[in-house]
């Protein structure tokens, strides 16, 4: 009997001392325990790093880019870059100022919600304007890239161009100016720098709307004469001037509405300057914007460096 009880009582030493083996080695009943975070190979981190020890995140995991809901929402596609959130806070803003405006003008009730409304969208408009800080290498990149033109065959087009790239070249500067102005940052008067913004922004308008004017007109021309093509190939051609030309309608309509609000914020008695309602802004901007995103979302996107 005392034999059998010192063999057992070796046997649970034993067992005991096993047991204190494994959970030194991170072991429970002789398998690997769970670990109390997952491995930093599991996580998805925008560089090595940017790994944290100990399981703590210190910065936002990236998005697989494997994930099939991203690949079908055009929402989160657009929201993913810098161009489609500016299409997407412009519209919001203008549609604040549109419904914003109009309820402004009814009772009391539907005034205070317009009030806020406006007020969203002035605060949407500071956003962009602050985003537009950082666009001058942008477009400077774009206007060294497009130089004067030289791949262009029509020299109408070419100099309206060019002359449309400096002219939102120097918008920038000009912008950021009134804005330092705004924000106290610079002791000068902001009044001049935004009617000097406003008016580039305007001047590049036109050209634009000149610039599209002109390559609807080439466009018809080309649709007049053949040019001793066979008929499977014209047809061919004719399908992709007509959605050129679609695509250039559009684009005059959305610059045709900028142009009317541009001339709108110059000092007044310049036309219509100072004249229009707040809705009225909303609504020239709305439609300049859906036609945007309408664009951006089609398969010619086109560059767009819009107020």
């Amino acid at each position: 009997m005392e034999i059998e009880t010192l063999r057992r009582l070796q046997r649970e030493a034993q067992v005991s001392a096993e047991q204190e083996n494994d959970e030194g080695r991170g072991l429970i009943n002789g398998r690997q325990a769970p670990p109390l975070f997952p491995p930093a190979s599991t996580l998805c981190f925008p560089s090595p790093t940017a790994r944290p020890s100990l399981g703590v995140m210190t910065q936002t995991p990236t998005i697989p880019e494997v994930l099939p809901w991203r690949r079908s929402c055009g929402l989160v596609s657009a929201l993913e870059s810098y161009r489609g959130r500016d299409r997407l806070i412009r519209t919001l803003s203008y549609g604040c100022q549109l419904i914003g405006g109009l309820l402004a003008e009814q009772s009391s009730v539907k005034s205070e919600v317009g009030k806020r409304l406006l007020l969203i969208s002035s605060q949407l408009s500071h956003c962009r304007t602050i985003l537009r800080l950082f666009d001058d290498l942008a477009m400077l990149a774009y206007s060294k890239q497009y130089g004067l033109g030289a791949k262009e065959e029509d020299a109408i087009i070419r100099w309206l161009s060019v002359v449309s790239n400096l002219a939102d070249q120097l918008y920038y500067p000009c912008e950021h100016v009134a804005w330092a102005a705004d924000a106290k940052i610079i002791h000068i008067s902001s009044t001049r720098w935004w009617i000097l913004s406003t008016a580039l922004w305007g001047l590049s308008l036109l050209l634009g709307i000149g610039r599209s004017l002109k390559i609807m007109l080439n466009l018809r021309r080309k649709l007049r004469n053949p040019e001793g093509k066979s008929s499977k190939s014209f047809r061919r051609e004719k399908k992709m001037i007509e959605t050129q030309v679609k695509s250039e309608i559009l684009s005059l309509l959305s610059n045709l509405a900028d142009l009317a609000n541009a001339i709108h914020w110059l000092p007044p008695g310049f036309l219509w300057a100072g004249q229009f309602p707040p809705w009225l802004v909303g609504l020239m901007g709305t439609v300049s914007s859906l036609i945007s995103v309408y664009q951006a979302s089609g398969p010619h996107s086109e560059k767009s460096d819009d107020s």
